[in-house]
């Protein structure tokens, strides 16, 4: 450790928190009901109050508790099991207070089964770098804007960009804020890192996340009634040494479930490492998730290596571009806004058995998409949301009947 460093860590006192040594999670389980003999991919059966999902499954986002483009009745009709929805976006508008006084995001959104919330964290940290996702996959390694919060021991302060007002986010308002949301699975408050920051700034952010862990454990527990259940969060970086440190800090805790999270490397095969040598080491008996990943080809990979739930903006972010995902397709997608498709009088997908998918020609959706009609990018949405649910239907079933490989070369033609 540097001088320097060492005067930053003195700069703060350290909030030490006693965190609850068993918490019972009643409403509440996963049982694993299959395992592929030639993986490490599981099927598993994730009960909430709101419903029983199998996994591996996608759980789609809803930013500003809405999907969008789609409704929640869009949503079921192609097949969707569960969403989840940013407390940091949610917090700020319309409010934690509004969404609990309206009932809580089930009966505010009109979605009754299962839901997430995530712990703001990874706004925490966009705001910070002025990037997200690039930077958690190591894409984005330039220059970094600046930022307009400051991360302490205590939480996270940083500007409203609805009203300019300046918010303060410590883990026990994020369990809060959480608990008035009503989501039935929660997460921790964590910081997560960007892939250009040094070991020793991500060894001490990973260390603080863990005291973030024990105190959001400590306010979970002095509410908990049963309805929610709480997810720690695996940080460390690149780093196999810290990723190993805060396995064993999630699995001693009394989490429900866990995640992976913060940066996972430069490339497809660093990400593919780093997620692969947590999950060596996180507990078996627990369900775990993959925070912000989920094209096609991470499902598969994943997967693999025992991941149970994903979750990821890409279906519908990249059905606002008019970017269509298809089984089977060289890239996974097809550009619906290219001119090869003024003419094409061919569906999306029939095997979907969905409008979006069966009815409308590519022509059609060509020209919605051409001339800005909303309806244009709804239905390629819908149509990106079933894709992903008929994705997770088939691997579920390949993990089954121990057809994975063969079920990959038909999604993802070499």
């Amino acid at each position: 450790m540097t001088k320097s460093s060492s005067r930053r860590r003195k700069k703060e006192q350290e909030i030490i928190v006693a965190p609850p040594e068993n918490l019972d999670y009643p409403g509440f389980a996963f049982d694993i009901t299959h395992k592929d003999p030639s993986s490490k991919a599981r099927i598993g059966r994730l009960q909430t109050p709101h419903g029983t999902i199998e996994t591996p499954n996608y759980i789609f986002c809803g930013t500003k508790a809405s999907i969008k483009n789609l409704s929640p009745i869009a949503m079921r009709e192609a097949k969707t099991d569960i969403i989840l929805a940013n407390t940091y976006h949610v917090m700020i508008q319309p409010g934690a207070d509004l969404v609990e006084k309206m009932g809580g995001l089930h009966k505010f959104m009109q979605w009754d089964g299962p839901m997430m919330t995530d712990s703001g964290g990874f706004q925490i940290f966009s705001m910070g770098h002025g990037s997200v996702a690039d930077e958690i996959k190591g894409r984005n390694k330039g220059k970094r804007e600046k930022s307009v919060l400051k991360i302490t021991e205590e939480g996270a302060k940083f500007q409203s960009y609805w009203d300019g007002s300046m918010l303060h986010l410590t883990p026990e308002e994020s369990m809060t804020i959480q608990r008035k949301l009503g989501a039935d699975l929660i997460y921790q408050l964590d910081e997560c890192t960007a892939y250009h920051v040094d070991k020793d700034y991500t060894a001490r952010s990973m260390e603080r996340s863990h005291r973030w862990g024990d105190r959001s454990l400590a306010e979970f527990a002095r509410h908990h009634d049963g309805k929610q259940a709480l997810y720690g969060i695996v940080q460390g970086g690149v780093y196999e040494d810290l990723r190993d440190i805060s396995c064993a800090y999630v699995n001693d805790r009394a989490f429900f479930g866990q995640a992976v999270g913060g940066s996972l490397g430069g490339s497809v095969e660093e990400m593919f490492d780093v997620v692969n040598m947590c999950m060596v080491r996180l507990r078996e008996d627990r369900p775990v998730h993959l925070l912000g990943i989920g094209r096609i080809e991470d499902v598969f990979n994943f997967v693999r290596v025992g991941i149970d739930t994903f979750d990821c903006v890409t279906p519908t972010r990249i059905a606002r571009h008019g970017m269509a995902l298809i089984k089977g397709q060289p890239g996974e997608r097809i550009n619906l806004t290219n001119a090869r498709f003024r003419d094409d009088p061919e569906p999306l997908d029939p095997r979907l058995d969905i409008p979006a998918s069966r009815d409308f020609s590519k022509a059609y959706i060509h020209h919605l998409l051409k001339s800005g009609e909303l309806l244009g990018m709804q239905l390629v949405a819908q149509h990106n949301v079933a894709t992903m649910n008929l994705l997770m239907r088939e691997v579920r079933e390949a993990i089954k009947n121990g057809t994975l490989d063969a079920l990959q070369k038909e999604w993802l033609p070499e």
